[in-house]
C-alpha cells in the first residue's frame, strides 16, 4: 500500500509526512483491502477564513473509492480529525462489503416472488 503526501501553499516536511503516514497508515489495520492513498494537505491564505488547515485523502480499495475531507486551526489538528473520519468510513465500508454478499431476508422473500410468478406464467 501506498501513501502519496502533497500539499498546496504548503511546504511538506518529513516530520508532517511521517505524521500522516503513522495516522493514516492505521487505518489498514480494519480493512486490508486498501491499496492506497493520495492526501492533500492545503492552507488556505485568505485572513478571514476559519479552518485554514485542509487535509483531504482519497483511500483507494479493490472495489472503490472512500474520500474524506477536514479542516482545522493547525495542519495536526486536522490530520488527526481526517483519520478519525476515514476510520469511521472505512469501518462503515467494509461492513457494507461484507453483508452486500449474503442475501438478506428482504431479497429472499423478492427472490421468492418472482419464482412463484414465474411458477405460474
Amino acid at each position: 500500500m501506498y501513501i502519496h503526501v502533497n500539499g498546496k501553499n504548503i511546504e511538506i516536511t518529513d516530520a508532517i509526512k511521517a505524521y500522516v503516514k503513522d495516522k493514516l497508515g492505521k487505518v489498514t489495520n480494519h480493512y486490508d483491502q486498501i491499496t492506497g492513498m493520495d492526501v492533500i494537505l492545503s492552507v488556505i491564505k485568505n485572513p478571514a477564513a476559519t479552518g485554514k488547515h485542509v487535509a483531504e485523502v482519497s483511500c483507494k480499495t479493490n472495489t472503490g473509492v472512500i474520500r474524506c475531507e477536514e479542516s482545522a486551526e493547525s495542519m495536526y489538528e486536522s490530520i488527526d480529525l481526517l483519520a478519525d473520519k476515514l476510520d469511521r468510513q472505512v469501518k462503515k465500508f467494509k461492513n457494507k462489503a461484507l453483508y452486500s454478499d449474503k442475501t438478506s431476508i428482504r431479497n429472499s422473500e423478492l427472490a421468492e416472488e418472482i419464482e412463484e410468478e414465474v411458477v405460474e406464467s
